[in-house]
C-alpha cells in the first residue's frame, strides 16, 4: 500500500496505558465513523505497515484509544508514538454533491464567473487558518480561499471548479508578470 493511495487519520499523540494502549488523535469532524476499525497502516520510517486493531472506542470525543494486536507493553507503544495512521481511501465516506476532499480535486481546471478560466489546481494548501486553493497559471501561483461563498460549482465528471472571486483577486497575481 502506497501513500498516494490513502488519507490521513490522525496522529498517535500518547500512551493510554501499561499494557500498550495508545491515544490516536483523529483528523476528522466525525470521529465516531473510525469508532470499531479492524485494522489501519502506521507509517514506520516511511513505510506504511497494517496494524490489526484488538480494541477502539472514542475517548474524550476527538481521541480514539486503541489498542493494536500483539502491541502489549509500555516499551512496545513507545515504538509508536508520533506515528501517523492511515486508511485506503475506499474507507472515506461518501460526500454529497457538492462537497469533496481535498485529494480528488488536484488537477481539476478553475474558472471564475468574471475572469475566465484561471489554471489547474495543482495542491491545497491547507496550513493556514482557511484552506487555499493553489492554482498553476502557465507557471504563476494563484492562490484562492476555499470560502463557500466564493465556490459556486464542482462538477466532478468534468473535473471543473467554478468560483466567484472578488473583483481584482485574481489580477493582484497577474499584475506583476
Amino acid at each position: 500500500m502506497h501513500k498516494k493511495d490513502c488519507f490521513y487519520l490522525g496522529k498517535i499523540v500518547k500512551k493510554y496505558s501499561f499494557k500498550g494502549e495508545l491515544l490516536v488523535k483523529l483528523d476528522t469532524d466525525e470521529p465516531e465513523l473510525y469508532d470499531g476499525l479492524e485494522s489501519v497502516f502506521v507509517d514506520l520510517r516511511n513505510n506504511l505497515v497494517p496494524f490489526f486493531i484488538e480494541s477502539s472506542q472514542l475517548h474524550k470525543s476527538e481521541l480514539l484509544r486503541i489498542k493494536f494486536e500483539d502491541v502489549d507493553t509500555e516499551q512496545d507503544a513507545d515504538s509508536l508514538l508520533k506515528c501517523d495512521l492511515y486508511l485506503p481511501l475506499e474507507f472515506l465516506p461518501k460526500l454529497e454533491d457538492g462537497k469533496f476532499y481535498f485529494h480528488e480535486i488536484i488537477g481539476f481546471k478553475v474558472e471564475d464567473v468574471n475572469f475566465g478560466a484561471v489554471g489547474i489546481v495543482k495542491s491545497i494548501n491547507d496550513s493556514t487558518s482557511q484552506p487555499l486553493f493553489e492554482i498553476d497559471r502557465d507557471g504563476i501561483e494563484i492562490l484562492i480561499p476555499m470560502n463557500d461563498a466564493f465556490i459556486k460549482k464542482v462538477d466532478k465528471k468534468k473535473k471543473i471548479i467554478t468560483v466567484d472571486t472578488p473583483e481584482g483577486l485574481i489580477d493582484l497575481y497577474l499584475d506583476n508578470v
